[in-house]
């Protein structure tokens, strides 16, 4: 799934995390999940969810999270802000794979994510 960076949290000023997306929360997190795994390249760490993230805030931050994509965005690796990147499931949904990706991929995703909404809205 195509996830966006995210700066703008009330509660987390100066971090930069992911903004899930409601759609995906509902797809892709068991509900009720209290934390999450992130593999970060080589680095695997655990990322709490808040409550909000199950109502109107599907944003993950934390600290080692913001620091990667940070550091990812001072290389040139990563555009700036909201920045897309590829979030894969693994194990069930409790641990994920993070990924930079490139804008072609981004938009191919963007365009995936359009065509699976409007299907479901039909159905």
């Amino acid at each position: 799934m195509v996830v966006r960076t995210h700066e703008k949290h009330p509660r987390h000023m100066g971090l930069v995390g992911l903004h899930i997306g409601a759609l995906n929360v509902q797809e892709h997190f068991p509900r009720g999940l209290e934390a999450v795994e992130l593999e970060l390249d080589h680095l695997r760490i655990v990322c709490t969810l808040e409550p909000s993230f199950w109502s109107d805030s599907p944003v993950i931050h934390d600290q080692r999270l913001s620091l990667w994509l940070e550091a990812k965005q001072s290389t040139g690796k990563l555009a700036g802000k909201s920045a897309p990147v590829m979030l894969t499931p693994l194990d069930g949904g409790r641990a994920f794979r993070l990924q930079l990706i490139s804008k072609e991929e981004a938009e191919r995703a963007a365009s995936d994510e359009e065509i699976r909404k409007s299907t479901a809205l039909v159905a």
